[in-house]
């Protein structure tokens, strides 16, 4: 039976980036060089934390292996349709906990400025 895309929420920071990284193929070393690009440098992963994760999303069906002729013998992963669904709403999710803390944020940043 597979999971309805809610249910894989809230996405751990690191599989988060996985998955945003796999918004085209690649394989392991290039979805690390990704996550710490686009994470800007707050991400790094070492190997063991990602394969395990990419071996657990890959059970969960939210990637899958793409066969592609490498001479380097690399795994390369995509998202599946699941996997983009769950990318979605975590996205979503994420934007409106930054939506809704937004005022209060600023609201204690004046409070702090009146100290």
């Amino acid at each position: 039976m597979i999971k309805q895309p809610e249910s894989f929420l809230p996405l751990s920071q690191a599989t988060y980036y996985i998955l945003l990284s796999l918004r085209e193929v690649r394989h392991g070393y290039a979805i690390m060089q990704d996550v710490e690009k686009i994470s800007r440098g707050e991400v790094t992963m070492g190997p063991g934390t990602l394969y395990g994760a990419l071996g657990k999303l890959e059970k969960q069906k939210v990637i899958q292996k793409v066969d592609i002729d490498d001479a380097e013998r690399r795994k390369y992963n995509q998202l599946t349709p699941l996997g983009k669904e769950v990318l979605q709403l975590e996205f979503k999710r994420l934007e409106s906990l930054v939506k809704n803390a937004r005022s209060i944020i600023k609201e204690m940043e004046g409070e702090e400025d009146d100290c």
